[in-house]
């Protein structure tokens, strides 16, 4: 199968200096490397080709976010297999031999992550992925090793290969035809949860998403928009709530909405009593973007099968603020 690392770059030279030795080094024998840069104003670009002639450059018009940086870039890349690849991860030996065999022998498998751990605290899982995600009832998102802010240490409890809902962004595998089959990522959600929306729909047609423990990368996480950032707030609050309009389904649909509104409310007057309102503001505007593309977002709904049996764990807010459970085993 032909492979191909794609790493979206925006005024990131720092972080390609830090992190594109490891990914040449231990990828290059079985993948094509390639930059997607979205119209970068530093010199990422000479950089790239001045240190690193082998990785294949991608020049995109515009900086679209991820969203768009990916689609436009893998409209032209001739691949059976797309690892998308934040630019701030390390990865290590023999990480794809794992993942590619996996895709060899199960067909249909269409999306693999592998298991992210902080390149910070490499004892600890990464918060955008960990050892692989689900959603709750309510759309909202959370991972094996990672639930909200509670980040395990990695003991070796999640070195296996299972099925999960969705992959990480930071670094997530997909077969490429079907990528194109379901038009790539929804371009409406500039960044962040846009990969659990490709996971979703990936699903509805059929085609599973699985975790491999026995492939580990290094995530630094937040070196695009910090955690502490109101805008990253905005995007995720919203994004999820676009990901409830365009995937839940039917039976679940309403209750989930209104039930939505009352707890991004709570989370709204929780971020006033610590003294964060700029991300009380942040929730706010989520929701009026939300308002303007309900009914946009109710209409790609109905294009889409619904998968059912989402739900996992009913409700992990309920769980986590108030029965205490913090590790992902501990989850009922």
């Amino acid at each position: 199968m032909k492979t191909a690392i794609v790493i979206l770059n925006w005024n990131g030279q720092k972080l390609l200096e830090q992190f594109l030795p490891s990914v040449v080094s231990f990828s290059s024998e079985l993948a094509d490397i390639y930059v997607a840069d979205n119209a970068s104003t530093d010199t990422s670009i000479s950089y790239i080709k001045e240190f690193f002639p082998s990785v294949k450059i991608i020049e995109n018009a515009i900086n679209g976010g991820y969203a768009k940086g990916y689609n436009d870039a893998l409209q032209i890349i001739d691949a059976d297999i797309y690892c998308l690849l934040n630019s701030d991860v390390e990865v290590t030996e023999n990480w794809l031999v794992p993942i590619l065999h996996l895709f060899k022998t199960e067909e249909k498998t269409a999306i693999i992550q592998p298991k992210l751990l902080d390149f910070k605290d490499k004892k600890k899982f990464e918060y955008a992925g960990a050892g692989g995600g689900f959603v709750d009832l309510y759309g909202y998102p959370y991972c094996r090793g990672r639930v909200f802010n509670n980040l395990e240490t990695d003991l070796g409890q999640f070195n296996d290969t299972k099925e999960i809902f969705w992959a990480s962004g930071a670094c997530l595998f997909i077969r490429s035809k079907i990528y194109h089959h379901i038009k790539g990522l929804d371009e409406d959600y500039f960044a962040h949860q846009e990969e659990i929306d490709l996971c979703w729909r990936t699903q509805n047609i059929g085609y599973k998403v699985k975790y491999v423990g026995s492939s580990t990368v290094y995530h630094i996480g937040g070196a695009t928009l910090q955690e502490t950032n109101p805008h990253k707030t905005y995007l995720n609050f919203r994004n999820s709530l676009l990901n409830v309009i365009k995937n839940v389904p039917k039976k679940w649909f309403l209750f989930v909405v209104f039930s939505r509104l009352i707890l991004d409310g709570i989370a709204g007057i929780k971020f006033i009593v610590e003294l964060r309102p700029i991300h009380t503001w942040a929730i706010l505007k989520a929701h009026f973007s939300f308002y303007k593309n309900f009914f946009k977002f109710l209409g790609k709904r109905r294009k889409l099968q619904k998968k059912q049996d989402y739900n996992l764990h009913t409700s992990i807010v309920w769980q986590y603020f108030v029965l205490g459970r913090k590790k992902f085993d501990d989850l009922k």
